[in-house]
């Protein structure tokens, strides 16, 4: 049952992920050069299960790991793209429509403003909106905690959805 209200939406989303050697390292859809990626179940994108989690959020829909659990073979090494187009097409589904995300990465290692562009050219047609409604920041943990100690990464994420009245 959808519940009477308004129009508009917000969720916010999180995910964190540890280094691993061997791995490739993906964020934002894009690999970039690193000596280790990110380890997880999928290819561990953390920008884009933040994202996910966003979107799911908005709407009660549960997050990630209820959707593409990791006790299913299906979504060993899955690409995070495809996890993102399936919650685009949930909350499509849904009758609601992507207004737009802004995220934060947090990470010592490697520098990642310089890839924000490509990010935003992969992401926005993930989610049906233009380049200019995806936003992607970048933080250091200041050398502190398991980020600063370069054992992992973490992602925040917020979306608004919206529906035609």
């Amino acid at each position: 049952m959808n519940s009477p209200g308004p129009s508009v939406r917000v969720g916010f989303g999180y995910d964190t992920h540890q280094f691993k050697k061997g791995r490739a390292l993906w964020l934002g859809g894009i690999r970039i050069e690193h000596p280790t990626g990110l380890d997880g179940h999928s290819d561990a994108d953390v920008l884009l299960h933040a994202i996910c989690d966003a979107l799911l959020g908005a709407l009660g829909l549960g997050d990630i790991g209820m959707h593409f659990p990791d006790t299913d073979p299906k979504w060993k090494g899955a690409d995070s793209k495809r996890l993102l187009e399936a919650v685009v097409l949930l909350v499509q589904e849904k009758g609601w429509h992507v207004g737009n995300v802004d995220c934060t990465l947090v990470m010592e290692l490697p520098r990642i403003m310089p890839h924000v562009p490509a990010m935003r050219k992969v992401i926005a047609p993930l989610l049906g909106v233009g380049e200019d409604a995806v936003g992607i920041k970048a933080t250091t943990n200041e050398r502190m905690g398991f980020v600063g100690r370069e054992e992992g990464a973490c992602a925040y994420a917020v979306a608004l959805v919206y529906r035609n009245p």
